[in-house]
């Protein structure tokens, strides 16, 4: 795969609020999934919950493709290699205010509420070019 740039993924993800995030199967297969992205100061966020499938393939491999997409994943631009880096202290603090100005309603309260509700604990990442 081509080297993406920062600016490349963050200028292909800015225009929509919801991107395909492909993560991989320890057998190499993709699995596409629908997540809200906030591009904030040349940042890209996105967040899932721990006990997510999706979290697990994260956490054995960082390397996921985007793709700019509608909220029910109809692909709406270029796919993109990018790396996920799982974040804390301050630069999840820095993404939770992303999402929640970017999308009030659904990741400014519904996520977070229902989160806290179910007890699940949230995960906040950020999309980086991959080396």
């Amino acid at each position: 795969m081509a080297h993406t740039t920062r600016v490349e993924l963050g200028d292909t993800l800015a225009a929509r609020k919801t991107m395909v995030l492909t993560t991989f199967k320890a057998d190499g297969t993709g699995v596409p999934t629908p997540v809200s992205v906030a591009v904030e100061a040349g940042r890209i966020f996105f967040r899932s919950y721990a006990e997510t499938w999706k979290a697990k393939r994260l956490r054995r491999n960082p390397l996921v493709e985007v793709t700019p997409s509608t909220l029910r994943g109809k692909q709406r631009g270029p796919t993109l290699p990018a790396r996920s880096q799982l974040l804390n202290g301050g630069d999840e603090a820095a993404a939770r205010r992303a999402l929640r100005h970017r999308h009030p309603f659904l990741q400014g309260m519904l996520v977070p509420l229902t989160h806290r509700v179910l007890r699940y604990h949230t995960l906040h990442y950020e999309l980086l070019p991959r080396d």
